[in-house]
């Protein structure tokens, strides 16, 4: 998807409706979603190889020339002229969102698109290290397809990261770590998550019923809860120093969880160096990413 921002200033309510007058200053874009994990995979050094759905509209021509830009490719992106490209408006003023208009189509896709996107994740699938699912419920990721495709990871032996949104976490299986926030955990877990003792007994009945390796909850202010196993359990307090806009923190998340994991590292200390990375997004405006030197720098001083 595309992140589109207007940034202005308010200095009156307008007359027509007690909204307030934003008088635009300029305009912006990013890549945004799944797209802006790739955008974090790129900026920490990494190489991502984007697969995906866009429109045949100019929307999807600009987000093709974000790609490029960063020097991704772009073969992997399958155009459908019958969807159009997610588009996220987000109109800011004195640092603050005033309001968010989306542009977007969450029908699940034709048999022919997934047909196509199934090939490309078949044909990417021996050039990757791991894969990463950043599932924003646009229509692209059902348990349908990914019957059609976790087992052919698996089978490769790659690792796999899923930051999900359907209910049935079981769909992911069988999936090497799973990153799900609260409100997610809660209700995939049916547990509702008001004490550490609730958030046990989450965490464990979603490994137990779902199977998959590792689970890794994000609570916000709260930091992170590993749950290496039912009975390993580590809780990762938050690195945010001043919180300006959380964005995009999913997805910083997922991205320098899964380079972790391709470099070496154990889940342990890919989850701590995930939650460094999310503390240091969080203290920027508007959709953003993490570079090495962030992420040295602020190790340094931990």
């Amino acid at each position: 998807m595309l992140d589109r921002f207007i940034w202005g200033s308010v200095h009156r309510i307008s007359p027509e409706a007690p909204v307030p007058v934003v008088e635009i200053k300029r305009e912006s874009i990013c890549l945004g979603g799944a797209a802006n994990v790739s955008a974090n995979i790129r900026s920490l050094g990494g190489t991502p190889l984007t697969l995906g759905v866009i429109g045949k509209d100019l929307e999807g021509r600009r987000l093709k020339e974000e790609f490029l830009s960063l020097g991704v490719p772009v073969t992997a992106l399958v155009e459908d002229p019958e969807r159009t490209t997610t588009v996220k408006t987000r109109i800011i003023a004195h640092h603050q969102q005033v309001c968010r208009a989306d542009r977007e189509d969450k029908a699940a896709l034709s048999r022919r698109t997934r047909a196509r996107v199934v090939r490309e994740f078949r044909r990417l699938l021996p050039k990757v290290d791991a894969v990463v699912i950043s599932d924003y419920a646009k229509g692209l990721i059902s348990p349908s397809f990914l019957k059609e495709t976790l087992p052919n990871a698996r089978a490769a032996g790659k690792i796999v990261c899923v930051d999900p949104k359907m209910l049935d976490f079981a769909a992911y299986r069988p999936a090497t770590v799973i990153t799900p926030n609260i409100s997610e955990a809660e209700r995939a877990s049916g547990v509702a998550i008001l004490s550490k003792r609730d958030l046990l007994r989450a965490g464990r009945k979603i490994l137990r019923e779902t199977r998959i390796r590792h689970l890794l909850i994000t609570r916000g202010e709260q930091g992170m809860a590993l749950f290496e196993d039912e009975s390993n359990v580590t809780s990762i307090p938050t690195q945010a120093r001043e919180v300006f806009d959380v964005t995009g923190a999913g997805d910083t998340v997922i991205s320098t969880l899964a380079l972790g994991l391709v470099s070496g590292l154990s889940i342990l200390h890919a989850a701590i160096l995930s939650n460094i990375a999310a503390g240091i997004v969080v203290g920027k405006l508007g959709t953003a990413s993490v570079t090495p030197e962030e992420l040295i720098s602020r190790l340094h001083e931990e």
